[in-house]
């Protein structure tokens, strides 16, 4: 197509480009596949689904004209079909915050030039020649900071909005990146970035709640050691006790229940229930379900986790920018011993640290009926702690024997936790990285190998696997760190923990099944467990 020569240009020639090769974009793609390509973790149906509620579009680019004036008959003179332009509040408000002074006043302009029926939305920030904004316009064409997709919400109603949030952010991978409403044009913007390093935005008609300010979401980040002090605090006085059978508590009378200063106490209250963990209604205070756990002599009772996570792992977690910088484990620079040689020496903290640990077994639940335990005779946990999986398959499969192989201390606590089990039972005292029992159908290997470098790890499997006839079963219960980097999971914190506190690492499935393969099992199901569990079944196959 022979297009007409414009003599005075106010777009450079990139710039056209750009604009055209979103206008190709536009014209090639429909909504669904545009969430395929923005949100690859979402499945078809959940992407036909969300296309409901969704449409495409447009596609956004920023230009850098030498002024607006003319800038709507130049595009029309270059073929394209543009509006009328309106100012644009969010994109310069978002380039006032990136470039300060620079931008100072400058305005921003919006033109949506039509593409078969959707449009490229372009955003126009004037450029005058030799102006400082050069530097600004050759940053943003190279960072592309304003492309984006956009999709229009095609559900009216508060409702669909904060449901499509969540799902785009929890199931798609999606990270808030601000927005604001658009007087001019009615509308509220709302910008995420995905995995894939692309940029779209929800269109709500409107005014709606905006996206959390990311300094207020980083200073909610920066102060997540003030809540884990809170509920440290909240489980050394008890309060979800005091709170658990009364229909509601004032703070003066919970005051006095706890020996605490009531005005404190007071703003302690306020605290946790901006925590999810209570809920107040006229003076009184009640626990919620999140605050149920730190309840004591339940099932599951959080409340030493609570303590524990307040107290040593809280010390010990200073210390992090020493295991950043060394790989070495923080808990032996701050206290000049290893995690497990202090807490043998501090058998208060021990016993603390052992019922942390018992205090998220319901991540063990499921495990005897995962398993089909007919003509399982003999199960041998290898370090398992206080007994408590070994237990509950005992307890579940009536014909079984267990044996528990753990050091002497821990091997008390077993005891008595396992009393009912004697006659079912052998507490061998050892040390999994020089021997493993040997006769057992099936081997349980629970929460151990996290503590661990891969060596040490591959030392204590091929301990088990020595010990194994060919056919024997390894029950491996560990945290697994997503496949794909940036997928919440709760591993990723705890992996954290582990280098900080034992020198250990969570692992990705793939991971744990290299070290068995290497040692010599077959790695087989891998089932989802409570609190972020997994277990994976491994068979030990014949050496070659």
């Amino acid at each position: 197509m022979n297009l007409p020569v414009v003599q005075a240009c106010l777009l450079a020639e990139a710039d056209l480009q750009r604009i055209r090769r979103a206008a190709d974009y536009v014209r090639a793609h429909d909504t669904d596949q545009v969430l395929a390509e923005l949100l690859p973790d979402l499945t078809a149906e959940e992407r036909a689904d969300v296309s409901r509620h969704l449409v495409f579009d447009h596609t956004a680019v920023l230009v850098f004209p030498a002024t607006l004036d003319g800038l709507c008959e130049e595009l029309r003179e270059r073929g394209l079909e543009p509006g009328e332009m309106t100012p644009s509040v969010v994109v310069r408000g978002r380039l006032a915050r990136r470039y300060g002074a620079v931008v100072g006043e400058s305005p921003v302009g919006i033109v949506h030039v039509a593409v078969e029926g959707r449009s490229v939305e372009v955003f126009a920030l004037p450029v005058p020649p030799d102006s400082p904004l050069e530097a600004v316009a050759a940053d943003e064409r190279a960072a592309g900071h304003e492309s984006h997709h956009a999709f229009a919400l095609t559900s009216p109603g508060p409702v669909v909005p904060a449901g499509l949030r969540t799902l785009l952010q929890e199931r798609g991978g999606a990270v808030p990146d601000g927005g604001g409403h658009n007087a001019h044009e009615n509308v509220t913007v709302l910008y995420f970035r995905t995995r894939t390093h692309q940029r779209f935005e929800l269109r709500l008609p409107g005014r709606h709640a905006p996206l959390p300010d990311p300094a207020v979401s980083l200073l909610g980040v920066m102060t997540g050691a003030w809540a884990t002090q809170a509920v440290a605090t909240m489980a050394e006085l008890h309060i979800a006790d005091h709170l658990a059978d009364a229909p509601g508590m004032d703070a003066d009378t919970l005051a006095k229940l706890t020996d605490t200063h009531p005005d404190a106490l007071r703003r302690l209250l306020r605290y946790l229930s901006t925590l999810g963990l209570l809920t107040s209604a006229d003076g009184t205070y009640h626990l919620t379900a999140a605050g149920q756990p730190l309840r004591t002599g339940t099932d599951f009772s959080l409340h030493p986790l609570a303590l524990l996570y307040g107290g040593l792992f809280y010390d010990s977690f200073a210390g992090l920018t020493h295991s950043v910088r060394t790989g070495e484990e923080a808990f032996a620079h701050r206290y000049g011993r290893h995690h497990f040689t202090y807490l043998a020496e501090h058998p208060e903290l021990g016993d603390l640290f052992h019922r942390a640990m018992a205090a998220s077994t319901e991540m063990f639940a499921p495990v005897p009926h995962l398993l089909d335990f007919t003509d399982v005779h003999k199960v041998i946990d290898v370090g398992g702690g206080n007994g408590e999986l070994l237990g509950r398959v005992l307890r579940a499969h009536g014909h079984v024997e267990g044996v528990l192989l753990e050091q002497q201390g821990a091997l008390e606590a077993a005891r008595s936790n396992l009393a009912d089990l004697t006659a079912r039972c052998t507490f061998m005292p050892g040390d999994f990285t020089e021997a493993v029992p040997g006769g057992g159908d099936v081997y349980l290997l629970s929460r151990v190998l996290h503590d661990w470098d891969d060596d040490r790890c591959l030392t204590i499997l091929r301990r088990c696997a020595e010990a194994m006839r060919p056919g024997a079963q390894l029950l491996l219960v560990e945290r697994l760190l997503p496949d794909r980097e940036g997928s919440p999971a709760p591993a990723v914190a705890w992996d954290v923990h582990m280098l900080c506190n034992v020198g250990g690492r969570e692992r990705s499935e793939n991971h744990y099944r290299r070290l068995l393969e290497e040692t010599g099992f077959e790695a087989g199901d891998c089932s989802a467990l409570p609190l972020g569990g997994w277990l994976i079944n491994a068979v030990r196959v014949a050496p070659r």
